[in-house]
């Protein structure tokens, strides 16, 4: 029970609002809870670990499609929930994702042990690439898009001497890796 904080402040809200918890019942609850609150809820990083922003979300031991499925599931958000406009006179704060055209398609897939590969399908030409000197190079805002999208992606894993990656991560166009 020690191992789990939020179980046990569950079990310490419900004593402390229970209407027959006797009075030093009541505070002694009361004081346990404040203990457990005031504690900073800092991740064992022993050594140089590092964990992205989202690694809690799917569990320590949750397998690539898991968080595959995790990694889709934030992408269709940030699609449904960036793209809103905003009303005349509002900035608007720029969201790669939320910008980029309707018409491109993520997939998100584990085609090896230890790699997960966003790949982007369906991107206009003139939207994506840039003519520079007669050659076709990403442009600005498909650049943009693949490192939101590598952001994204990172939150889910883990790096460090002690642990390593706990997966490899690429973004793709066609058959270009624009991030890895």
């Amino acid at each position: 029970m020690a191992g789990n904080a939020s179980l046990r402040i569950t079990r310490l809200r419900t004593l402390i609002e229970h209407p027959r918890t006797g009075d030093t019942e009541r505070a002694a609850a009361q004081r346990m809870l404040d203990r457990i609150l005031s504690k900073p809820r800092i991740r064992d990083d022993s050594g140089d670990r590092q964990y992205g922003a989202r690694h809690d979300r799917v569990g320590r031991h949750a397998g690539l499609s898991r968080i595959a499925d995790m990694i889709r599931d934030d992408i269709a958000l940030a699609r449904v929930v960036f793209s809103t406009p905003t009303l005349p006179g509002q900035l608007a704060a720029p969201d790669p994702i939320g910008d980029a055209p309707s018409g491109i398609i993520y997939t998100v897939s584990t085609p090896q042990d230890a790699g997960i590969v966003i790949t982007i399908n369906g991107v206009p030409p003139d939207w994506g690439w840039v003519s520079i000197g007669g050659i076709e190079e990403v442009g600005p805002a498909l650049r943009a898009l693949a490192d939101e999208l590598a952001e994204l992606m990172d939150g889910y894993n883990h790096d460090g001497a002690n642990i390593g990656r706990r997966f490899f991560g690429r973004v793709r166009v066609g058959g270009e890796t624009l991030v890895w």
